[in-house]
């Protein structure tokens, strides 16, 4: 893929950015920014890079993050976002959109099981949410299972489902009937579900707890409890599914079928945003008795439907799943290598396919080596629910030499880090 893109001539753009940042968006965010070494500003992308306002390419890995699997602007996704709108952008919600019935077809073909009908919204959150109406409208129960450490938005519904408090207790309270239970530990989830239960959500692998991967048969063990308990199984599949770990979803290692798949991110194929859920059919009689009881302005909007389903033919055809694995586990051993000469430092490095974490034995550490990867032109970020935990989640168009370039970064900025420490 060509990585020539075409960069705005504009010297005063970063300075005229980080001031209305300060101003107007987020002055906190600008001066982390800073502190992170980006003085310059992001103005165009293409594949595994990122080109900032001076010029200066950066080989992205973390990705969004988990957004662009695809890369960035692949231009088969671009081109079918681009006709798109040269017929019909949004919705006029009068009429039904064959764009929309397209994707949901596509989405009851790749998806587990006998998983069928979807909803689509704007954002993995959303999705989050329209998860658990379906599940308590459908069980007429209140309540939820979910995990220590998950992630899973920061709207209400999805924050409240989440296990990080730095991100609740300026919200509180949030919704009730939450109960959450180790992650990895099946048997907790059986101990705290009752007959008020409506459902468990979790993630099959963590993402912002740092890549933690639960033990073998873990989503096996939770479908049986679920079956048992007559409790449905949420996977929050964000951030895991399309190709992240190697295969199509995360739960196709285990060969379980969820009863809500939630997708978002890696749907749009790094072009345009979308999240949306696929349940099973018997889920969906609230939709029967009343078809607009839960519904979204924008979502499932043609241009975005537009680029899911293109998202979906390059991940097929490009066999990007394939690659994530292939380029995942030459990563991993990677970033043990050069993880091994540091052990004072990196405690563990861990991952499936294109999501891998370096956890570090203080945040400062992870910090300091974020910023040496800057200066090699490498993006890479901490988990939001572990900042010890570096994550690395480049586009499965990533080659062999790339992730070479990638770990020797590594090795570079560890070999400072643990310099700046010996003064």
């Amino acid at each position: 893929m060509s990585t020539n893109v075409t960069v705005p001539e504009d010297k005063d753009l970063a300075e005229l950015t980080f001031s209305r940042y300060e101003k107007y968006v987020n002055p906190g965010l600008a001066a982390l920014t800073k502190f992170m070494g980006l003085a310059a500003v992001e103005v165009a992308a293409e594949g595994c890079y990122v080109t900032d306002s001076e010029g200066v390419r950066y080989l992205d890995c973390l990705g969004g993050p988990g957004v662009f699997t695809m890369g960035h602007r692949h231009p088969r996704i671009v081109e079918a976002v681009q006709a798109q709108a040269a017929r019909m952008a949004l919705s006029s919600h009068t009429l039904l959109n064959p764009v929309y019935g397209e994707l949901a077809e596509r989405l009851a073909e790749v998806t587990p099981g006998d998983l069928q009908y979807c909803f689509m919204c704007n954002s993995g959150a959303e999705a989050v949410e329209a998860a658990l109406k379906v599940a308590r409208a459908y069980t007429g129960r209140p309540k939820f299972v979910a995990a220590q450490g998950a992630f899973h938005g920061k709207t209400f519904g999805a924050l409240s489902a989440s296990g990080r408090d730095v991100y609740k207790q300026p919200f509180a309270p949030l919704l009730g009937g939450f109960t959450h239970v180790p992650f990895g530990d099946a048997e907790a989830v059986a101990a705290a579900i009752d007959d008020e239960t409506a459902a468990i959500i979790l993630e099959p692998i963590q993402c912002e707890a740092g890549i933690i991967i639960p033990p073998d048969g873990y989503l096996r063990r939770l479908r049986e409890i679920c079956d048992d308990h007559g409790v449905l199984l949420i996977l929050d599949e964000i951030q895991t599914g399309l190709g992240r770990t190697g295969r199509m979803f995360a739960c196709d290692w285990e060969d379980v079928t969820p009863d809500i798949i939630v997708l978002g991110k890696a749907l749009g194929g790094g072009v345009m945003p979308i999240g949306g859920i696929v349940a099973r059919p018997e889920l969906w009689t609230m939709f029967q008795d009343n078809p607009i009881i839960h519904s979204s302005t924008f979502g499932g909007n043609p241009l975005a439907c537009a680029a899911a389903l293109a998202a979906l033919d390059v991940l097929e055809t490009e066999h990007l799943a394939d690659k994530a694995l292939a380029r995942g586990q030459q990563l991993l051993e990677g970033l043990r290598r050069a993880a091994a000469g540091h052990l004072n430092m990196v405690t563990e490095v861990r991952g499936k396919g294109l999501l891998v974490g370096m956890e570090f034995s203080d945040s400062d550490l992870g910090g300091l080596t974020i910023s040496g990867l800057v200066q090699q032109q490498i993006l890479t970020a901490f988990a939001l629910n572990d900042p010890k935990t570096l994550r690395f989640e480049p586009p499965a168009v990533i080659t062999a030499e790339e992730v070479d370039q990638v770990v020797q970064a590594v090795s570079e900025a560890l070999a400072q880090t643990a310099a700046i420490l010996e003064m």
